[in-house]
Order: C-alpha cells, then sequence, then structure tokens
C-alpha cells in the first residue's frame, strides 16, 4: 500500500464508525465547504483543503508525498523526537520501517484539535441534551482548548521526520471513532445490569486486560459497584474532554453512567455531584483497542506492525 491508501483507509473506517452516522457527517463537510466558498480570498490562501474531504482536521499525513510504498509500519499512542530515531535506528539494524503512525495528534493535527470538537455537540444531542444547551456549552470548551494548543510548538515532532526523511501520519479521531463503536456494541450485546457488570464486561476486551495488568485497567472514578447502570454514554471520541458543565446537563436529561477514555478531576467531581457513575475505561487501553482495530486492516493486507510508545497491539485478523 502506499502512505495515501493507507491514510485514505483510514479516514473510511473512521467515517464509517462516525457517532454521528453518515447522514451527519456529510452535513459537516457541506457546513465545511460553504464557510469556504464564502471566505475572502485573502483568507482562502490559508484554507487547509485537505479539510474539505477529511471531516478529522485532528489527523494528517505530516511528512510524505503520499505514493511511498508501505511494508512495515511502527505505530504508537504517542510519537515525539525519541520514537523516529528509534525508527531511525531500526533502520539502520536492517528493519526499515516505512511509515510511522502517530494516534495523538503532532503538527496541524495538534494545532487543529479543538476544531474536531464540535462533532460532541451532536453526540450529546443524540444522548438527550438540548441542542442549544450542548452548542453553548461546548463552545465555551472549544475556544478553551484552542487557547491551549495554540503556543504549543506544533511542528517539533514532524520536523523531525522531515529531517530524518521518515514518513508520518496520525490517526486521532479516526480510530476514537472505532473503540467508540466497537465498545458501543460490546455493552449493547453484555447490557450490563450494574456497573460492576460494566467493569466486568470491559475487561473482557484484552486491551483491558492488559492495562489492568499493568496498573491502569478500567476505575470506577465516582458511583458504586452495586449501582444499576441505567441509560450509559460511551464518551471516547470528539478530540479530548469535553467542558465539566456538560454532566449536569446529562444528568438532568437522564444519563446515569459515563463510561470514558480518560476524565478531568473536575469533570469527575461535577458528574458525582449530579449522582453520576463514571467508569474510566483507561488511556491508552482505549487508544490501543481503537488503533488495533484500524491496524488490523493493514495487517490483512500484508503490512508488518511495529508497536510502541505505550500501543498495546492486540491482533484481530485470524490467520
Amino acid at each position: 500500500m502506499k502512505v495515501q491508501e493507507i491514510f485514505d483507509l483510514a479516514l473510511k473506517v473512521g467515517m464509517k464508525s462516525d457517532p454521528r452516522g453518515s447522514k451527519g457527517v456529510k452535513e459537516y463537510l457541506e457546513r465545511v465547504k460553504k464557510e469556504y466558498e464564502n471566505m475572502k480570498p485573502a483568507d482562502k490562501k490559508y484554507f487547509n483543503k485537505n479539510l474539505l474531504s477529511n471531516p478529522y482536521p485532528d489527523s494528517h499525513i505530516h511528512a510524505s508525498g503520499g505514493k511511498e510504498t508501505v511494508k512495515r509500519v511502527m505505530a504508537g499512542i504517542d510519537i515525539g523526537p525519541a520514537e523516529l530515531l528509534v525508527a531511525s535506528q531500526l533502520e539502520e539494524r536492517g528493519k526499515t520501517v516505512d511509515l510511522v503512525i502517530a494516534h495523538h495528534p503532532v503538527g496541524l493535527g495538534l494545532a487543529n484539535l479543538h476544531v474536531v470538537m464540535d462533532m460532541q455537540i451532536e453526540i450529546f444531542v443524540n444522548a438527550g441534551v438540548p441542542v442549544h444547551i450542548a452548542e453553548k456549552i461546548m463552545e465555551e470548551r472549544i475556544k478553551e482548548v484552542g487557547r491551549g494548543v495554540h503556543p504549543a510548538n506544533h511542528d517539533r515532532v514532524t520536523d523531525i521526520a522531515k529531517l530524518l526523511k521518515i514518513n508520518l501520519i496520525n490517526t486521532h479521531t479516526m480510530t476514537d471513532n472505532l473503540v467508540t463503536e466497537f465498545l458501543n456494541k460490546h455493552l449493547a450485546k453484555r447490557n450490563p445490569k450494574t456497573v460492576s457488570d460494566l467493569v466486568d464486561a470491559l475487561l473482557e476486551i484484552p486491551e483491558y486486560q492488559e492495562a489492568k495488568k499493568r496498573g491502569a485497567g478500567p476505575n470506577l472514578f465516582t458511583g458504586s459497584p452495586n449501582h444499576k447502570v441505567g441509560k450509559y454514554l460511551v464518551e471516547m471520541t470528539g478530540g479530548t474532554s469535553p467542558s465539566d458543565k456538560i454532566y449536569e446537563e446529562l444528568s438532568r436529561f437522564g444519563v446515569s453512567t459515563i463510561v470514558g477514555m480518560h476524565m478531568r478531576d473536575t469533570g469527575r467531581e461535577k458528574a458525582g455531584d449530579h449522582h453520576m457513575n463514571v467508569v474510566i475505561a483507561g488511556h491508552m487501553a482505549s487508544d490501543s483497542l481503537g488503533m488495533n482495530l484500524f491496524l488490523d486492516e493493514l495487517e490483512k493486507k500484508g503490512i508488518e506492525i511495529v508497536p510502541c510508545s505505550g500501543l498495546m497491539r492486540v491482533s484481530r485478523v485470524k490467520k
């Protein structure tokens, strides 16, 4: 496969599993197109035209012409200068890495992390929160995250990849969509009655079993193991943590339990104040699950996977 084909495949599976549904994704891309068409010529020259077809601004091809052939990839949750040097060293030792795949955003993806967060509005609306409330709450949080990532050294990693001539892409929300879809289907089949049942259901999944062995498995942040699960929300995609204010509204409109990847302590306190159960499945394990589901598609096509940087590689490809 070529680098561009791999990225396009990630885009395809990410859109297919998007919690907004195909209609929601299409409407989002139509809005982006309309905004671009209405831009002043002076502003259009700064617009990334890839976003006309890619609804995930936190995921990009960062260092590649897109046409390079890939037989072996090194994939990790966080890719930094150290991981790129490892990829370079592996080549010197006869194990050429044709492409490095990061999960978390780098480069332009990091600069645009906040942009993808508006997809959370539709997720909360689908959970029962009125749209005007979800929009107002998330608008504040999106601006906060935007201010937070603005001063970061976005290009530190991508600059090194270019110097070392290492192909680099990242697949953030694309693969977070995959873990969201997977867990929603898994929990729907198990239909856990209590919070303890829910944790047990998570621990049927190899990535969470491995995380528990490493001391970072599913954890009950607030609530009780004996509490009934009630209506739950799998909170695994959409850039990063939402506004703490959303938990009051989710509770008010019938959501009893959050199944999250990670949560700020201020969010935990707010959810607890409104009597919610919060089960944090685990950050690295959840990211690994989403990445593994995508990497399996590459493995099926004969590409070798070299895991690194916290990726708990579990292959579901039948041998």
